[in-house]
């Protein structure tokens, strides 16, 4: 199926009636976050280099519209207007990796109405979904404080092209690796894995499970011990361990129960048969929250293994995104309504240290000690320069993390950078403003 079916059908409908009406200017539109989920300090702008993928690919073909067609019930040749339309305006937006804050613009679009209309839905999706998991990915990040991060998440995610993104937005942010076979594969990322409870059921016992799992992987190894008694599977997996000679690179998984309590027996069992090089992997329902608690509280854990409420940033699923017309055709457009009020005009953030931003009007000047953050990415419909390597974003965000307030990195009560508006913005905001109150809100004489 074409990528230019999946949009909400008002995009379609809008779309039409633009073109019938002749309005085929262009028009900028801004995508933001209107406010931080709760118990988030930032977000991290990702999904970009999906969304460019996705233009320059954009195209409504005759199977389009044979389809738009009959979704809306009508002749064939009502919709031959749109065919052939492709995405051929322009794209400027924070890069991957930035820390972003509430109403700053990840991204602007600007392009014939009816197309930066038809877009609307497809590129929402992708900068919302993934600009959450990244945002959700990189507490863990903080909260691990330094210990390896790896990706569980595939099998839970809402559908396997989640999963794909959940893979590569936890590199982004410093995994160490994924269970993702495709992902690691295609990304150049560290496949990591064990074995399933299920693998332990099938044979005999546990020692005879580990002995057949090392005939077959001869080293290192992980072996899943608590699909029976926790602390007699460590014992097992120790004895198996040092008969073959396996501990250098190899650990025990804990995947149930009292992590911490169980992290601290394992590390003595571990130790006492001669193993302290043999790791421990902590998983089983972990997020940030429960992986700060076992930092702090100084559990044996080498290695944390985030899955299922990670790869569906459970705790906050969405984010409250928006994707508003700023400018059509040469004039600056907002909208008024109550708590969803939005600002005239094509956007610029400008970053001072420690992040100071201040959201300002595209073409104003650079103040003094700061840099703009909205970067060229596309013009006439292709990427400006080649796709940039994912490492790019690892060391954008790594810079970003470490210039982040403290405040703001909390994981419990964090509180997020306010970035403020330009003057310029606040007196075009205000012309706007009272033009369209006193063109359409004033009262009419009889």
């Amino acid at each position: 199926m074409s990528d230019a079916r999946t949009t909400d059908l008002y995009e379609l409908t809008m779309a039409m009636s633009y073109v019938r009406e002749g309005m085929t200017g262009p028009a900028t539109f801004s995508l933001f976050a209107r406010d931080l989920p709760p118990e988030r300090g930032f977000l991290v702008a990702a999904g970009l280099e999906s969304v460019l993928d996705h233009l320059a690919g954009f195209r409504i073909g005759p199977d389009d519209i044979g389809a738009f067609a009959a979704a809306l019930d009508r002749p064939t040749r009502d919709l031959v207007p749109l065919l052939g339309t492709a995405f051929r305006g322009e794209v400027r937006a924070v890069p991957e990796g930035s820390l972003v804050f509430a109403g700053e613009p990840l991204l602007e679009v600007t392009a014939p109405l009816p197309v930066a209309q038809l877009v609307e839905t497809y590129v929402l999706n992708l900068v919302s979904h993934q600009t959450a998991v990244a945002s959700k990915s990189a507490r863990c990040v903080i909260a691990a404080a330094g210990h390896p991060l790896v990706d569980f998440s595939l099998r839970r995610t809402h559908g396997p092209a989640a999963g794909y993104e959940a893979a590569r937005l936890g590199a982004l942010v410093g995994f160490a690796g994924t269970s993702n076979v495709a992902a690691a594969t295609s990304l150049g990322l560290p496949a990591v894995g064990t074995m399933a409870h299920s693998y332990i059921e099938a044979f005999g016992s546990e020692e005879t499970a580990f002995r057949a799992f090392s005939r077959t992987h001869p080293g290192p190894v992980t072996y899943l011990v608590d699909t029976y008694d926790t602390e007699q599977g460590v014992r097992t997996a120790a004895r198996v361990l040092k008969s073959l000679g396996l501990g250098p690179g190899s650990a025990i998984r804990l995947d149930s129960g009292d992590l911490g309590a169980l992290a601290v027996t394992a590390r003595a069992v571990l130790d006492a048969a001669g193993l302290p090089e043999v790791q421990i992997v902590a998983s089983g329902g972990l997020d940030e929250v429960r992986v700060e608690r076992l930092v702090r509280d100084g559990a044996p854990v080498d290695v944390y293994a985030v899955g299922t409420k990670v790869g569906v940033s459970a705790d906050a699923p969405y984010l409250d995104s928006a994707y508003k017309m700023v400018a059509y055709d040469g004039r600056p457009v907002m909208k008024l309504s109550a708590k969803k009020a939005t600002a005239p005009g094509a956007k610029q953030i400008f970053r001072r240290h420690g992040f100071a931003d201040t959201i300002a009007l595209k073409d104003e000047p650079a103040p003094a000690g700061t840099r703009p953050l909205l970067r060229p990415v596309m013009r006439d419909g292709a990427r400006v320069g080649e796709a940039p390597p994912l490492r790019e974003a690892q060391d954008r965000f790594a810079a970003d993390l470490a210039e982040l307030p403290p405040e703001a990195r909390r994981i419990d009560g964090p509180v997020a950078p306010r970035p403020v508006e330009s003057e310029e913005l606040r007196n075009l905001s205000e012309r706007v403003r009272h033009r369209i109150e006193s063109e359409y809100l004033a009262p009419q004489s009889a």
